[in-house]
């Protein structure tokens, strides 16, 4: 008999076992009864939350998906403005399931990889529909907020939205936004030639502004030198006049010693040098000093 019951609990152990299932915290199950998602009477699908839960072995498995929020961040893509200038944005996007039914069916059997695709053509869809109606002024600093803001509604309400992937979208981010390589290069060089020109005009009106400056400093020295010239001739001017006024009444006092004095100064002169020749008379006026005074 005992060999007979221990195969039987074994059997019913295993039975057991196989029955129950564990949802862990941050994941939902949905029920599949032969590779097919189950749902109840109201033909809604069953999500069982956190916790311990039963199945019919051999016949349902549980599906277990994440049902915390996930971030999908891919590379860089290229979008037209409203003006047609190209734009490369980075984005990421915030997400999570909101029906994890639907979501199996559309993504193949909760397929993340899949389920990423098909998201980003959509946001990359969303986006490019609102960056094609701003311009680049709107997208990188006036209205970025707006675009954001309104991609995620429109993911989430809109005519092509995420809900029909079992999908809320959460946020929508853009991380950066630069020009093309080709455009922020023509960008770059009409941006130095105007730099240039500037730079020229700059140093243009400050060599305009230096001639002037120059001529008012020439003009002003000219002026300040013709001053001084005339002050200074006017003062020799009255220095020689009061000189020629204190030697007149000098002389008009003693007339006699000046013109020895005179006289003195002119024989200094005229024999300063050995080789000097003068054919005078002795008698003549100009040696009236070197002659014996007269009783």
């Amino acid at each position: 008999m005992r060999k007979f019951l221990t195969p039987v609990i074994i059997v019913i152990a295993i039975i057991l076992y196989s029955s129950i299932v564990i949802v862990s915290e941050g994941t939902r199950g949905i029920m599949l009864r032969f590779s097919k998602v189950h749902r109840d009477a109201d033909n809604k699908v069953v999500v069982y939350h956190p916790g311990l839960h039963f199945k019919i072995p051999f016949i349902d498995s549980i599906k277990i998906l994440d049902a915390r929020i996930r971030t999908l961040d891919g590379q860089a893509d290229r979008f037209v403005t409203v003006e047609k200038k190209d734009l490369l944005v980075d984005s990421y996007v915030k997400w999570r399931i909101s029906d994890f039914g639907r979501f199996y069916t559309a993504t193949g059997g909760g397929d993340y990889a899949q389920a990423s695709n098909l998201l980003r053509r959509k946001v990359n869809d969303r986006l490019r529909s609102e960056i094609g109606s701003r311009t680049i002024k709107d997208i990188v600093s006036g209205t970025r907020g707006e675009l954001m803001e309104g991609a995620r509604k429109a993911l989430n309400t809109g005519a092509d939205s995420t809900a029909e992937l079992g999908i809320e979208v959460v946020d929508v981010r853009v991380k950066q936004i630069n020009l093309p390589d080709e455009v922020s290069s023509s960008i770059y060089q009409r941006m130095r030639a105007e730099r240039d020109a500037v730079a020229r005009e700059h140093r243009s009106q400050g060599r305009e502004k230096a001639a002037f400056i120059q001529a008012d400093v020439d003009r002003k020295v000219t002026l300040i030198l013709a001053n001084a010239n005339r002050a200074a001739q006017e003062l020799r001017g009255s220095g020689d006049a009061t000189a020629a006024k204190v030697f007149s009444d000098a002389f008009s006092q003693e007339p006699q010693f000046y013109s020895f004095l005179r006289s003195l100064k002119a024989y200094e002169s005229s024999f300063a040098n050995s080789d000097n020749m003068m054919i005078l008379k002795p008698d003549s006026d100009f040696f009236r000093f070197m002659q014996a005074p007269t009783k």
